[in-house]
């Protein structure tokens, strides 16, 4: 019986590892997509405040070129 409880020790101890591990890194998975939503939405803004004077059309603005 000791035998057993040593191995379920040993795997206990291990599972716990893996999960502390995967843990470590879901905190940052979580922290690089907190960083990358805030990049975005400053991208948004940016984009929203050049507007319409870019100077880029939009695909029905845009006329076809004379071959088509």
């Amino acid at each position: 019986m000791t035998q057993n409880t040593n191995i379920l020790e040993e795997q206990i101890s291990f599972m716990q590892e893996e999960i502390s591990q995967m843990s470590d890194e879901i905190y940052e998975q979580q922290k690089e997509i907190a960083k990358l939503i805030l990049e975005l939405i400053n991208l948004k803004n940016k984009l929203n405040q050049i507007g319409n004077d870019s100077g880029i059309k939009r695909l029905g603005e845009e006329v076809p070129p004379p071959h088509y």
